[in-house]
């Protein structure tokens, strides 16, 4: 991608607004900042977005290596296309500048102890076959779950739009007209599971996308799961160039209205005048005006590291303080050389479960270093340049494989706070043993890319601290629990005058969650407008 390509720099254009200030200010450029920012400047408003990291995306972004280049958080998306909202949503937003492929007929492919293997496809009618056929008897249960699925998936237009209004009210129409999705998101999976079947592999498969929004079925909530078996009905898709398109192109829509986003740009914090936010200031003690902040950091980040201290009274910052962020994990970055499809790689992602068991959440990592590392309960595999049509492996064949599995914060927490690749000796000595004992496993399950190996780095959850600045270096921000959503505070309004909070904490995980929480941020924003921007693509 061509510098020019990027709509996005160090500073800003000369025609930056006088001193009125900007009618937005976003900070972050993660899905749901992107999001907020884009459909505001189809609104007519300049936006100023603000991002900290040397490239923008959040966790769309990509980065290189010399010969190599990845994706680092969008592995598969679902409902991008023109039978969804969503995918109606991106299509007006960038023109039809952002395009999807397909990952095919298979998009997740799990591997299950005792030779156990079931493909995911991307049609519904083909997923309930291929549990039938893996569990026979257990038809009817099947059938439940994806009647509880659609019940759920039904109710959650009105779900979002309770998120709309404040407290007490937004929870009045939350239990009005959107009952089944409320009753699910304060359900655990467990529970429903258990009421739904006696089969206790049925339960491990049905549950097994629990890695795609960060909790265990004995703690996440029934209506994620349901969402996110909903969200891959219609398979999973990929974006055309990369995922660095998806920035590319919805930052385009705010350069082309005016506004701009400005990289390397830390924000000290939120400036808060008679109740009221009216923009930031940065950590070079510059300051910036809006109209209003819409916040992407995430909710925690937002009140424990943007707002002064003087605005962190009140019981909505304590009930926000009290929930718990979702596992930290590691992603073991490879370079291929040669035909690696012929070794077993492909479009489809693949999961490799140690153990029929969805509890054993993180890969223990601590014990002595001297010896051997267990194996992680999961290992969630994928291959970014066989997913892009429109990549070229050269000469060399160059292609990209990923292995992420969910690890404890507190294995790397010591260390927060060290500069980035000059964490001292101690931290690199177990950044070697986790990528050497990763690997190991990996080739274990795929034999035939070992030959095919060039390159290997681990980034772990310091990394993620680093560049998104999570809690707890999170890469799904909030757990997905009922507590997580019973919350009432975790709407894009704040009770501060003028601050907005956007992205996957005030809506749903993953990118099109992440996403949606844009969406929501900006309705609450300009809700006449906003809101008519999405009555007109709902009919679609």
């Amino acid at each position: 991608m061509s510098e020019r390509d990027k709509p996005w720099s160090r500073t800003l254009p000369a025609n930056v607004p006088g001193p009125g200030g900007w009618d937005t200010i976003v900070i972050g450029s993660g899905m749901g900042g992107m999001t907020a920012a884009a459909i505001l400047a189809k609104l007519g408003q300049r936006v100023l977005v603000l991002e900290q990291h040397y490239v923008a995306g959040g966790f769309t972004h990509e980065f290189k290596r010399p010969g190599y280049h990845w994706d680092v958080g969008v592995h598969a998306v679902g409902e991008v296309t023109e039978h969804s909202l969503p995918g109606r949503l991106l299509a007006h937003l960038t023109g039809g500048g952002l395009e999807w492929a397909s990952l095919g007929p298979v998009y997740d492919a799990f591997d299950f102890p005792d030779g156990v293997r079931i493909d995911f496809p991307d049609n519904r009618r083909q997923f309930r076959e291929n549990l039938v056929d893996a569990f026979p008897a257990e038809a009817d249960a099947i059938d439940r779950y994806l009647q509880r699925v659609r019940e759920v998936a039904g109710a959650m237009r009105y779900y979002y739009l309770g998120r709309l209004f404040p407290t007490r009210s937004g929870g009045l129409v939350e239990r009005a007209f959107a009952g089944a999705a409320r009753q699910a998101f304060l359900e655990r999976t467990r529970p429903v599971l258990d009421s739904i079947t006696t089969d206790e592999r049925l339960k491990t498969v049905l549950a097994a996308q629990w890695g795609y929004h960060g909790a265990p079925p004995s703690r996440a909530s029934f209506a994620i799961q349901a969402l996110v078996t909903k969200h891959f009905m219609h398979g999973g898709y990929y974006p055309v160039g990369g995922s660095a398109r998806i920035a590319v192109e919805l930052l385009k829509v705010v350069a082309d209205a005016g506004g701009w986003t400005r990289i390397r740009a830390d924000v000290r914090e939120i400036m808060i005048e008679g109740g009221k936010a009216i923009g930031v200031r940065m950590v070079d003690g510059e300051e910036i005006r809006a109209k209003r902040v819409i916040s992407a950091a995430g909710a925690l980040t937002t009140i424990n590291r943007l707002l002064p201290v003087s605005a962190t009274g009140g019981r909505w910052v304590d009930a926000i303080r009290e929930l718990r962020p979702a596992p930290a994990h590691v992603c073991l970055y490879l370079g291929f050389k040669g035909d690696i499809r012929a070794a077993g790689a492909g479009s489809a992602n693949r999961w490799f479960y140690n153990a029929w068991d969805t509890e054993a959440e993180a890969w223990d990592i601590g014990g002595d270093a001297d010896k051997p590392l267990p194996a992680a309960p999961i290992l969630y595999c994928s291959f970014p340049s066989l997913k892009d049509p429109t990549y070229d492996p050269g000469p060399e064949q160059r292609h990209t494989g990923e292995v992420v599995t969910f690890v404890p914060w507190e294995r790397f927490a010591a260390w927060q706070g060290t500069r980035w690749r000059r964490r001292g000796d101690d931290y690199d000595a177990l950044k070697k043993r986790l990528a050497d004992g990763l690997l190991e496993q990996f080739l274990r399950r795929m034999p035939g890319l070992r030959d095919h190996l060039d390159f290997v780095e681990l980034s772990t959850p310091l990394s993620t601290d680093h560049f998104v600045r999570p809690a707890r270096g999170s890469i799904y921000g909030l757990e997905p629990t009922p507590e997580r959503f019973a919350n009432p505070y975790l709407r894009p309004r704040t009770p501060i005058s003028g601050l907005f909070m956007a992205g996957s904490d005030v809506a749903t995980v993953g990118v099109i969650g992440a996403m949606m929480g844009g969406v929501l941020a900006a309705a609450a924003a300009e809700p006449r407008h906003a809101l008519g921007l999405l009555r007109g693509l709902g009919r679609g």
